[in-house]
């Protein structure tokens, strides 16, 4: 099962592996790739999913609070450390709470169980990227802060999950010309997402790996894999949902938990160092959560 699964995910290691090598070779812009694709092609893909999404109302409201409890156990975790740790930053928690469910995530479940894997960790991952623009500045900041409220407000992500989730939800009707071409451009998002993981994975230094970085990994991954698997049975998930909340709170942490504190200019190199070896790790850690997944 182990190595079927591996299988089902090579392309995707292929293409995080290609972003890696054209990384090393051409000088390419991280700023600039990661604003198309979040800018541009995510907002489409977003938006196209959530409206065509099939998932019923009390499903999705079923996966909001499954979604919601595991980022708040994650942050209760990673506040809790930075608290008993004086020396860390709160730039820590970020990428111990942001699991990488939208790069990684979404052309993962993609390529393992097909559209209706898609449409479920889409959602994840929606309602993952509204805390990343909200509760993530709320952590950066120290607080309540008009900047980074207007920050967020203009996410074009956002607006685009919103307007997802309201069009689905009432029924507006969109011509099918301007569906067609959103579901053209969102199917782009997947394989440049996971080309973008790996062009970022590509600027990394080598150097001595802190034990808080290796801390930050294991809260991450484990302690994510763990959360997934109280958060299933509280809520009583079975099935594909059960699968990937199982997994997806177990992905690498999100290439935005080290993108949003370097846009706000502060320090970025921890939770940086935790995206890198976290999702290297992803190798041998993301095939491992399925197959868990199936046995318990």
């Amino acid at each position: 099962m182990f190595f079927d699964t591996f299988l089902i995910l090579l392309p995707l290691f292929i293409l995080i592996a290609s972003g890696f090598v054209m990384g090393r070779i051409v000088s390419l812009s991280e700023d600039t790739l990661l604003r198309i694709l979040t800018d541009f092609f995510m907002p489409f893909l977003v938006f196209s999913s959530l409206y065509l999404s099939p998932v019923s109302p009390l499903d999705m409201l079923t996966l909001s609070g499954a979604v919601v409890f595991v980022l708040l156990l994650t942050f209760a975790a990673a506040f809790l450390y930075v608290i008993l740790v004086p020396s860390v930053k709160r730039t820590f928690i970020l990428p111990v709470i942001f699991m990488n469910s939208g790069f990684l995530g979404i052309p993962l479940m993609q390529l393992w169980g097909g559209s209706g894997a898609m449409n479920i960790i889409i959602i994840y991952d929606q309602i993952q990227t509204f805390f990343i623009f909200t509760l993530g500045y709320l952590v950066l900041e120290g607080g309540f802060s008009f900047s980074g409220v207007k920050a967020a407000l203009k996410s074009p992500i956002l607006w685009a999950i919103v307007a997802g989730f309201l069009f689905n939800l009432l029924k507006i009707p969109v011509p099918d010309s301007l569906i067609k071409t959103a579901v053209f451009a969102g199917n782009a998002a997947p394989p440049l997402a996971a080309f973008a993981l790996g062009q970022s994975l590509s600027k990394r230094k080598k150097g001595r790996i802190s034990v808080h970085v290796l801390s930050g990994t294991v809260l991450r991954v484990a302690l994510g894999f763990l959360v997934g698997i109280l958060t299933v049975r509280l809520f009583s998930l079975t099935g594909l949902m059960k699968s990937v909340i199982l997994v997806t709170s177990a992905l690498p942490a999100a290439v935005f938990s080290y993108v949003l504190p370097a846009r706000l200019g502060f320090e970025s190199e921890t939770p940086r160092e935790i995206v890198i070896i976290s999702t290297v790790l992803g190798v041998v850690t993301i095939p491992l959560s399925f197959y868990i997944s199936r046995i318990i």
